[in-house]
């Protein structure tokens, strides 16, 4: 059975039960005349709540995302190594991969709104404004372990836009459930360029490779389910969504589809401020076509070197401000990551966000 199989037979049967379940308890609507840091699942979670009847939120997140160094699969690969033995699927000049990635930043800002219509749905769009960086080594000819040097990459504007929509699908006291539905919009730029150092010691503009880019290219149709517990002065939750491109981007390639499942457990700490911890667990496949005017001898390149499989763990702190403003912030580090090809390490990320609803 297909990835996509699977999940969506796993999101099926999570419904079908979950209806059972409303249509035997009933549906009861929280009271949220008080607000509680912990009433929400952590931060990098999104989609994880809903709104009642006339209600509107805006949200603001900024994420901070550090890659270091590489691997190969779930092992350490050094640079030398990645200049003479990683082969250049390019051609065969030069043999091996010449220019090797050493550190990336990805700043993220997310501006995000819901409204809900009705007390069942809510209505949900996110805006997102990125900031890469890249620093990479470029090695000296066509074979060999001398370098020539370094040089940085960056690209900023406007990333994919997310439209969905959150259906309530069972409400009491202790449990929440809904189904999320999104589409992901190509609103991002797949043509940014770059002055680059090539292995004959040359400086060229080219255009950078996907890491870089600042969208997908394509739509994308996302669909999962959410749910949240709550019980005194804690709260658990989970969420599983999948994510498939409907169509090949303008430049030849669309990215891999993607399953994220992640479970958190939070406690409130006093009448303001709550802690929480979260597991995510990433699969995802390789690029599907390739852009014919992204052909460096760099592995960031190679469609191939894309997508993998990861566990991240993460720490959060949430708060309240006048039962109105809510604060919260989220460091995450990774357990275990296993990668197509050849790829750069995710080193650490954290999130800090405001939410107000109104």
């Amino acid at each position: 059975m297909s990835l996509f199989s699977k999940t969506a037979f796993a999101v099926a049967i999570s419904c079908l039960s979950i209806s059972a379940q409303a249509n035997e308890n009933g549906d009861h609507q929280h009271d949220h005349t008080k607000i509680l840091p912990q009433s929400h699942a952590p931060i990098g979670v999104m989609g994880d709540h809903m709104h009642n009847k006339g209600e509107f939120m805006f949200s603001y997140r900024y994420m901070d995302m550090d890659m270091e160094d590489n691997i190969q699969g779930r092992h350490n690969i050094s640079s030398d190594e990645i200049a003479t033995t990683v082969p250049n699927v390019f051609g065969d000049m030069p043999p091996t991969v010449r220019v090797v990635p050493q550190t990336m930043t990805t700043k993220m800002h997310m501006l995000g709104f819901m409204y809900a219509p009705t007390d069942d749905l809510t209505l949900m769009l996110m805006l997102n404004y990125l900031e890469r960086e890249m620093t990479l080594t470029t090695y000296a000819g066509m074979t060999g372990t001398t370098q020539l040097g370094d040089f940085d990459t960056e690209s900023s504007g406007l990333g994919d836009t997310k439209i969905g929509l959150l259906y309530r699908l069972h409400d009491n006291e202790t449990h929440h459930f809904h189904l999320n539905v999104n589409w992901q919009i190509p609103t991002g730029d797949l043509e940014e360029e770059a002055e680059v150092l090539t292995p004959m010691d040359m400086r060229t503009t080219l255009r950078m490779p996907y890491a870089m880019q600042l969208g997908s290219g394509s739509n994308i149709f996302e669909l999962g389910t959410t749910y949240n517990g709550y019980s005194n002065k804690s709260n658990w939750g989970g969420q599983i969504m999948y994510s498939k491109a409907l169509d090949t981007n303008d430049e030849g390639y669309q990215v891999g589809d993607k399953l994220q499942l992640t479970a958190w457990y939070g406690h409130q700490l006093n009448d303001f401020l709550s802690s929480s911890l979260r597991l995510t667990y990433i699969t995802s496949d390789p690029i599907d076509g390739m852009d014919t005017e992204i052909i460096a001898p760099v592995t960031t390149a190679n469609p191939e070197n894309y997508g993998g499989n990861y566990l991240n763990a993460s720490f959060g702190l949430n708060t309240v401000i006048a039962n109105k403003h809510r604060v919260a912030f989220e460091y995450t580090v990774p357990l275990e990551q296993n990668a197509n090809g050849v790829q750069m390490k995710m080193d650490k990320m954290f999130t800090v966000g405001y939410q107000i609803a109104f």
